[in-house]
C-alpha cells in the first residue's frame, strides 16, 4: 500500500523540527506568549499600583532556609528603609519579620484576559497594605515604587503584539499592491513602484520620531497603541511588496496560471487561488523575520518617549527611565536594566524561528535535507 504523499506544509514543518535553534526559538516564544497573556494573574501586583515607600527598592531575595539553617518553606524577610551616610535610601531585611510566600492569594483587582474582574494571583505574601514591610518584588521596582516583574509581564503584552498586529496590516497592504503591481504591471506597476520609492527615501527612525511626536499627549493610552502600530505598519509594507511584485511576475507566467487563464478563470480567481499560496512561503518567513524589526522600532520609540506612555507600559517604555540619568541609574539601580534583556531574548527567539523557517521552505537548503 502506497503511502500518501506529504504536503507542502507537511514538509516544511518536518524540515523545521529538524532545526534546533528554530524549535528553541518557537518554544521560547510559546512561552512569552502564553506567560504574557496570563500576566495580570502571574504578577502579584497591579503594573500601575504605586508603593512610594519603596521607590528604587532591589529585587527581593527569596530564602529557602531559616536563620537556624533548617529547610523551610519559601518566604521573604520584611524590608526596611534608611538612608545611609550619604543620604540616599537603602534597604535592608529585618530578619525579625517573616512573610511565607503564598499561592493563590488575594491581591489587587484586575481582569483576567480583560474581561474576568477578580483579586486572584498566583503567588504573594498575601499583605494588602501597600506600605506593610511583607513585600515581594521579583525585579525590584521603579522610581515610584511600581513592581518591575508585574510591569515586565504586561509590558510584554504590548511588545509582543504590537509586531504582530502591525505586520498583519503591513503585510495585508503588500499582497495587495504588490500582487496587483507584479500580476497586471504596465501603468499600475510603474505607479506602485514609484510610490515605494518616495516611502522607503524617507530616514525610517526619524520619520517614525516625526509621526509620533506630533500624537497629542492626552490620548487615551488604547488610542495611542493602536496609532503606533498604524505608524508602524503604514512605513513597512514597501520592501514585501517589491519581494511579492517579484515572484508575481515570475508566477503568472507558469504553466499552470496561463492555463487557468485560457480556461477563462477570472483575474481574482488566479491570484488568490493559483497565485498566492504559492507565495505563503515567503509570506510566513517574511512575517516571521520582520517581527523583530517592529519590536525594536516600538522599543526605540518608547525609549525616547515618544511610544507608549503611561499609565501603559512596554519594555521599550520600561527602559525610558534610563533617558534621564544612565550612569547613576546603572551604578545604585542595575535591576531596571531587566526588561531590555526580554527584549533581545524575543528578537532572538523570532530570528531563530525565521531563520528555521527559511530554511525549511526552502527545498534545496542544507537545514531542509
Amino acid at each position: 500500500m502506497t503511502e500518501k504523499p506529504l504536503s507542502q506544509g507537511q514538509l516544511i514543518w518536518r524540515r523545521f523540527r529538524r532545526h534546533k535553534l528554530g524549535t528553541l526559538g518557537g518554544a521560547i516564544i510559546a512561552l512569552l506568549v502564553i506567560v504574557t497573556l496570563f500576566a495580570h494573574f502571574i504578577s502579584p501586583y497591579d503594573y500601575a499600583t504605586q508603593r512610594r515607600r519603596f521607590a528604587f527598592a532591589p529585587p527581593t531575595k527569596i530564602h529557602f532556609f531559616d536563620r537556624d539553617g533548617r529547610l523551610s518553606w519559601p518566604f521573604v524577610y520584611g524590608l526596611v528603609r534608611e538612608r545611609d551616610p550619604r543620604g540616599r535610601w537603602i534597604y535592608r531585611e529585618d530578619t525579625t519579620q517573616v512573610y511565607p510566600i503564598r499561592f493563590f492569594v488575594k491581591g489587587d483587582p484586575y481582569r483576567l484576559f480583560w474581561l474576568i474582574p477578580t483579586d486572584i494571583h498566583l503567588f504573594g505574601t498575601g499583605e494588602l497594605d501597600p506600605n506593610s514591610p511583607g513585600q515581594i518584588f521579583l525585579f525590584g521596582t521603579d522610581d515610584v515604587g511600581r513592581d518591575l516583574f508585574s510591569r515586565t509581564l504586561i509590558g510584554g503584552w504590548v511588545s509582543l503584539s504590537i509586531g504582530p498586529l502591525a505586520l498583519a496590516i503591513s503585510l495585508t497592504l503588500a499582497i495587495v499592491f504588490g500582487g496587483i503591481s507584479g500580476y497586471f504591471g504596465g501603468g499600475w506597476d510603474n505607479f506602485i513602484q514609484r510610490a515605494i520609492e518616495v516611502l522607503n527615501s524617507f530616514p525610517g527612525l526619524p520619520l517614525l520620531l516625526a509621526l509620533a511626536a506630533i500624537l497629542p499627549p492626552g490620548l487615551p493610552p488604547a488610542i495611542s497603541f493602536l496609532l503606533i502600530i498604524m505608524i508602524l505598519s503604514l512605513l513597512g509594507w514597501g520592501s514585501t511588496a517589491r519581494a511579492l511584485r517579484g515572484l508575481f511576475l515570475v508566477l503568472r507566467e507558469q504553466e499552470f496560471a496561463l492555463a487557468a487563464k485560457a480556461m477563462g478563470a477570472s483575474n481574482a480567481r488566479i491570484i488568490f487561488k493559483h497565485l498566492l499560496p504559492n507565495t505563503l512561503s515567503y509570506i510566513i518567513v517574511s512575517a516571521t523575520l520582520g517581527i523583530p524589526g517592529l519590536i525594536l522600532a516600538e522599543a526605540s520609540l518608547s525609549f525616547l518617549g515618544f511610544g507608549i506612555r503611561d499609565p501603559m507600559t512596554s519594555w521599550g517604555q520600561l527602559l525610558n527611565q534610563f533617558t534621564d540619568s544612565t550612569i547613576t541609574n546603572l551604578t545604585y539601580h542595575p535591576w531596571l536594566m531587566i526588561p531590555g534583556f526580554f527584549i533581545i531574548i524575543a528578537v532572538l527567539a523570532f530570528n531563530f524561528m525565521g531563520d528555521a523557517l527559511r530554511d525549511a521552505a526552502d527545498p534545496f537548503s542544507v537545514q531542509g535535507r
